[in-house]
């Protein structure tokens, strides 16, 4: 992963230089003392990961943060405990209190590379054509076609198919086994226990969405990529 350090403080900014380079995964490609210095480097580089300080002069960590158009994943390091709430209303991927110990430092980046390879793994994936898939159900096998479904909740050793119709195919099945079968870019898990149709959402809050009425929880760690689909969306 490409990452950008973003921190007025020359000390702060060599910690996590050296913090970086001891992680396998992590590429620095620029060092940054302000917003306008890091917007240069993401004019002129590929950033797959911001490590972002707070309070800078000039524009502030969070402001730059909500200028940026294509946001990257972004981990703020800050030695300022109050803006927490509203760096998670940015989605970001972590938040650091300097100053950040190396374990505490590689789990952020840990996290931030789970979520990477999950957006890369939905933007590299084949196409899938097929418009319906059979499933067991009622001890036999029922078409369900796709465009008909509007979200799908796991249950243990079942899941339940919701069909924009309103009506609810019980399958014996895991949620992942079903997930393999659905196009990337058509459905999206944006839980651990729920799967839904893209085109079918009617709107979308910090920790939910709703699809027909029904309200649907968003889990902390697909928040990142169905962002990165609505803002993908709205270019």
């Amino acid at each position: 992963m490409n990452c950008l350090i973003v921190d007025d403080e020359p000390l702060a900014l060599d910690l996590m230089e050296d913090n970086i380079k001891q992680i396998p995964f992590l590429k620095l490609v620029g060092a940054s003392r302000n917003a306008f210095e890091a917007m240069n480097v993401l004019n002129e580089q590929s950033v797959d990961l911001i490590f972002l300080d707070i309070q800078m002069p000039g524009v502030n960590g969070l402001d730059f943060l909500r200028s940026l158009k294509n946001q990257p994943l972004a981990i703020l390091v800050t030695a300022y405990e109050e803006h927490a709430v509203d760096s998670f209303d940015l989605d970001v991927v972590d938040y650091l209190l300097k100053p950040v110990s190396f374990p505490r430092f590689l789990k952020a980046a840990q996290r931030a590379h789970s979520m990477f390879k999950m957006i890369e793994q939905v933007n590299k994936a084949p196409l899938k054509t097929d418009d319906h898939v059979f499933v067991n159900a009622n001890y036999s096998l029922v078409k369900v076609m796709l465009d008909e479904v509007a979200f799908i909740e796991g249950l243990k050793d079942y899941v339940r198919i919701n069909m924009i119709s309103g009506k609810i195919i019980i399958t014996r099945m895991g949620l992942k086994n079903i997930e393999e079968k659905l196009n990337p870019i058509k459905f999206m898990r944006i839980h651990k226990s729920y799967i839904i149709a893209l085109d079918k959402i009617d709107s979308i809050q910090k920790a939910q969405l709703v699809i027909k009425d029904r309200e649907i929880p968003i889990g902390d760690g697909y928040r990142q990529l169905l962002q990165n689909y609505i803002s993908n969306r709205n270019l």
